[in-house]
């Protein structure tokens, strides 16, 4: 049995300005999606400039973090915006939904597309293989900041979060990292590092990590203020994912059943 080792969250400390470790992962995030792409495009220079591919990263930083906070608070916590409406501001206190994000680049990225005379869905499977880097830099900042903790256990594994109570609990912030940031990212990149129908590398990264998701929920501790939503296990986390796996199924088999042309968009 482990226990959570209590991390200070703000990480530097500079005459009144605090840096919190939240905000440093998203720095992270952005940050090596941006390396990742701009190595990326070093292969296709004539599909995508470095420019482009900045203010990809930009738009997507932008939609991401938006739609993160917009999400968490209409998906997870909007009882308490009614009664802190000023905690909408303060991201770096945690509150952010990946499904809010998606929907928030699935936006910018449309807008972003049609400005620059591309494609939707080639933006999208550019933008696809680097996501999953943002998401294990995001689960590493939830496990430092000690929120999103696991169900009880008592696997061997199982980490005691004292400000929680004195159980045992899966440390599920790390499953999702290994999953949703590793294992995602490692499959998602291999696979795009061919040339593929379009769609399909979207489909892959949907369907993986809807699947991921809808699996560690099983392990992780439903949302206090919303906790089963059906069955006595079906949780948000998951009813958000399954469109997700939907969604990607669809997306791979029209990939590899429509003429190319009809795919070019």
């Amino acid at each position: 049995m482990f226990t959570f080792p209590q991390f200070d969250p703000v990480a530097i400390s500079i005459g009144p300005i605090n840096i919190h470790w939240y905000g440093i992962m998203y720095i992270i995030a952005f940050g090596g999606a941006w390396v990742l792409a701009t190595y990326r495009h070093r292969g296709i220079p004539d599909q995508w400039s470095a420019e482009q591919v900045a203010d990809l990263v930009f738009y997507g930083a932008l939609g991401a973090v938006l739609g993160g906070r917009i999400g968490s608070v209409f998906f997870y916590n909007f009882d308490r915006l009614l009664d802190d409406p000023v905690w909408l501001f303060r991201v770096w206190e945690g509150g952010m939904s990946f499904h809010g994000g998606l929907i928030g680049v699935l936006v910018a990225f449309f807008f972003f597309s049609r400005s620059i005379g591309k494609g939707f869905w080639e933006t999208m499977d550019f933008i696809a293989p680097f996501v999953p880097f943002g998401l294990g830099a995001g689960r590493l900042g939830n496990f430092i900041g000690g929120e999103l903790w696991g169900r009880p256990t008592d696997v061997a594994w199982g980490m005691v979060f004292p400000h929680v109570d004195q159980l045992p609990r899966h440390a599920s912030q790390l499953y999702e990292f290994a999953l949703e940031g590793v294992v995602l990212f490692a499959l998602v990149w291999w696979f795009s590092s061919k040339p593929r129908p379009r769609m399909a590398v979207t489909g892959l990264f949907a369907l993986g990590y809807g699947s991921f998701r809808f699996f560690i929920e099983f392990f992780r501790e439903p949302d206090s203020q919303i906790g089963f939503i059906a069955f006595d296990w079906f949780t948000m986390g998951q009813l958000l994912s399954t469109p997700m796996i939907l969604g990607g199924l669809i997306l791979l088999f029209l990939a590899y059943n429509k003429p190319a042309k009809l795919l070019a968009s």
